[in-house]
């Protein structure tokens, strides 16, 4: 018989007994294959080549607290955790900055890395085509598709204005200065100047006042600093229950539930939507099981009853895609926003 002999000998006075020793023998001879399993980009993956994260998820929000990607990302971290769905804490980070820009540099920057994930909408499209980032969706891993949301069109509560079509008027006259979440030409602005063109009024005279983050843009709100805003409907459902802000109107096809007394724009005879598709991507370069671990965890997220809950509070209706589906449509949305930004002057 062989004789092993164990790098870790007994000593007097060590307390190192010989069971101990071989024990610890045993788990360095093991140590290399965990390594081996984890791979260079971390996490582990089991005999049937399924992976999982083996440290903290990082979800990047490309923007200050209070908007619609902090909401999504803090909102998905809390459940993720409280339903028990990972075994690792989820860690929300914001990267605001230049309508997204610097966000999207900050995980451009982490290739290959299946611990990292940053939420999205419209303005990954949208910025890029501005030439305002040198990142744009494809260099990007598309995981899922999550939600959809709609834009409202903000006035503070004691405002003269009662329609939209008094907004309008009031943009024609050249006496509405409107904030936003997004940089000129990015998601706000396109479903601002679209609203505006659908009920007849000039798209290119509007006086667009960029904000990082809609929660910017409805603090200047209600600091007086612009006269209107425009922001997604979940950024605004706090200050809409509180009655600090007024809804003139909803880009949704149809009245939204958690919004009963916001009238949609097509019952104000605009004929104009604007949906704010919301979802989750990666770095690039996530290999194929990393992938399939992060579209079942957000499909399984989407089942929960507390998703469900949060979900209509903030008047978001699921819409759930795979990484494949998503990918196809952020390729879809790129061509349709191209038409419309033509269509309002804005390219």
């Amino acid at each position: 018989m062989r004789r092993i002999t164990s790098p870790f000998p007994s000593r007097p006075g060590t307390g190192l007994t010989r069971a101990r020793a071989l024990r610890l023998a045993a788990a360095a001879a093991v140590l290399p294959l965990a390594v081996a399993a984890c791979g260079e980009s971390g996490g582990t993956t089991d005999a049937d080549g399924a992976w999982e994260p083996n440290r903290p998820i990082e979800i990047t929000a490309p923007a200050a607290t209070g908007g619609g990607w902090d909401t999504l990302a803090r909102t998905s971290a809390r459940l993720l955790e409280s339903e028990g769905l990972v075994d690792q804490s989820v860690q929300v980070v914001n990267k605001p900055g230049a309508g997204g820009a610097i966000g999207w540099a900050y995980v451009a920057g982490r290739e290959a890395d299946p611990h990292t994930l940053f939420v999205t909408s419209p303005p990954i499209i949208l910025v890029p085509m501005a030439g305002d980032s040198e990142y744009d969706h494809e260099d990007f891993t598309p995981i899922a598709r999550l939600a959809t949301d709609y834009m409202v069109y903000l006035v503070p509560a004691d405002s003269e204005m009662e329609t939209f079509d008094d907004l309008v008027e009031t943009v024609d006259a050249g006496g509405a200065n409107i904030g936003g979440g997004s940089g000129p030409g990015s998601m706000d602005h396109v479903a601002l100047a679209g609203a505006v063109n659908a009920a007849g009024g000039d798209a290119a005279g509007i006086s667009y006042v960029p904000f990082d983050g809609g929660g910017e843009a409805m603090t200047a709100l209600l600091g007086g600093h612009v006269d209107a805003a425009v922001a997604g409907a979940s950024e605004a459902a706090g200050m809409l229950e509180a009655g600090e802000l007024r809804a003139l109107a909803i880009s949704s096809p149809e009245p939204v539930a958690a919004y009963p007394d916001v009238p949609t724009l097509l019952d104000q005879d605009v004929d104009f939507t604007f949906d704010i598709w919301r979802g989750v991507m990666a770095p690039a370069g996530l290999e194929e099981a990393q992938v399939a671990y992060y579209e079942d965890l957000f499909a399984e997220l989407m089942e929960t009853e507390a998703w469900q809950r949060e979900s209509a509070s903030l008047g978001w209706t699921d819409a759930y895609q795979n990484s494949d589906d998503f990918g196809a449509f952020l390729d879809e949305r790129r061509s349709e926003f191209t038409e419309i930004l033509t269509e309002v002057g804005l390219q």
